[in-house]
């Protein structure tokens, strides 16, 4: 679930994705409720996709997320407007001992925390169970009628580019790595030439 929920540079709050077009998604705040769209040119990232630096590897959002239920007991996050970086820091510790303080930013901190507010006051509770689904669904391997396995195909992400157009058959493919060996073929004989 939380691959469909979205931010959006320069946007307040979260927003789920109801809807992908060639190049624009149609997405829904977690706000207000309003529906609006969103290009491909506006830096867009999923959830899913976000990690909190700690000192041994990066944690996914969402058990960051589950750990902050578990200490708010499913409410809210209570604090002052004019939260101090200590005061931020502090808080993580609590629930993230092991973050690494020299790669998490305070603006890092203070954004889990009005994301994980933003969630908690939509319904949405329980990050680890929505996780641990998908990651089931990826992991399965279904067999075929043959007796073998064939493992299923990746989920499209919400955050895949719409697919290139071909080029017409007629029209000769240009590609820099082509373009670039001549040339580079060319260097390398006339160093060994005059070495």
């Amino acid at each position: 679930m939380l691959k469909k929920i979205l931010s959006v540079s320069g946007k307040p709050g979260l927003f789920r994705l109801i809807s992908q077009g060639k190049n624009m998604f149609v997405v829904e705040s977690l706000l207000d409720g309003k529906r609006e769209p969103v290009y491909m040119r506006d830096k867009v990232i999923s959830l899913h996709d976000i990690a909190m630096y700690t000192a041994n590897e990066e944690m996914p959002l969402s058990q960051v997320l589950t750990k902050v239920r578990e200490k708010e007991g499913g409410k809210p996050i209570v604090y002052k407007a004019d939260i101090t970086s200590d005061e931020l820091k502090d808080y993580l510790a609590t629930v993230l001992p092991d973050f690494d303080r020299d790669r998490v930013y305070p603006t890092d901190i203070h954004k889990m925390m009005k994301w994980y507010n933003v969630l908690t006051n939509a319904g949405f509770t329980d990050f680890a169970d929505i996780e641990e689904e998908d990651a089931d669904e990826a992991d399965e391997a279904t067999e075929t009628a043959d007796g073998t396995e064939k493992k299923p195909k990746p989920a499209k992400s919400a955050m895949q580019t719409p697919a290139k157009t071909a080029t017409p058959k007629s029209a000769p493919k240009a590609t820099t790595k082509s373009a670039a060996r001549p040339a580079a073929r060319g260097l390398k004989g006339a160093s060994a030439k005059k070495g």
